[in-house]
């Protein structure tokens, strides 16, 4: 879904950007532009217009505030995975509600980085939530970290349900991903190649239904098929 602006060149992601303010808007296209292999193809002022930009557009990575008018970044990124799932979805928020990350992870997003970072790190995160990876400022993840335990804890007091049927080597794979390993280290860990390890995630995807790589834990966690230590 990449796009080439001539024949010869690299082929560039396409970055639409999404965000109320016009300075946080536009603030990261500049330092994007300089990247060979980025490309800002559009902006979008709030929830309901990146979803109108995204289906005219077809961008490969959207970089998306969490909270805006009209309709949320969240609401925003369930209606957009829903009608283009190769879509990655990125969160670049000043919100460091959890309510906020975990609903952004079970609507599809791919990352959630507060607007503290650097905006070198930016272009970094785009292309590796595109590669498969998922991204999350170090502060949130320790509160994800802390509802998984949450969550294991809470499913030890009721029966579980029984969940789609993984095979054993699609299990070892969640289970380092729930590590935060990516694709290379857990090709190493496994012996296999990176392909490969797409191939499961995407069975293990499709299986459970989800979106995203965090979505995945997540719902392992709940329901007891791996134990967060």
């Amino acid at each position: 879904m990449t796009a080439k602006a001539n024949e010869g060149e690299q082929e560039r992601l396409r970055v639409l950007v999404c965000d109320d303010h016009a300075l946080f808007r536009r603030g990261p296209e500049p330092l994007l532009a300089q990247a060979e292999d980025l490309e800002v193809v559009g902006e979008a002022s709030d929830g309901e217009e990146v979803v109108a930009k995204a289906l005219e557009l077809m961008p490969d990575v959207i970089l998306m505030d969490v909270r805006m008018p009209k309709r949320s970044g969240i609401e925003a990124a369930r209606e957009i995975k829903d009608a283009l799932p190769h879509v990655k979805i990125l969160m670049l928020t000043i919100s460091d509600e959890e309510a906020d990350l975990y609903e952004a992870i079970k609507a599809g997003a791919s990352g959630y980085l507060l607007k503290e970072i650097p905006i070198e790190e930016v272009a970094d995160a785009i292309r590796s939530v595109w590669a498969g990876q998922s991204r999350i400022s170090p502060s949130m993840a320790s509160k994800l970290l802390n509802e998984f335990a949450a969550m294991s804890r809470a499913s030890e007091e009721k029966p579980p349900m029984p969940a789609p049927r993984l095979t054993e080597r699609e299990m070892e794979v969640l289970r380092l991903v729930a590590q935060g390993m990516n694709n290379r280290d857990i090709a190493k860990s496994l012996f296999i190649s990176e392909n490969t390890v797409k191939n499961h995630i995407r069975n293990i995807l499709e299986k459970l239904h989800l979106h995203s790589r965090m979505e995945a834990v997540v719902y392992a966690v709940r329901e007891k098929m791996i134990e967060i230590t």
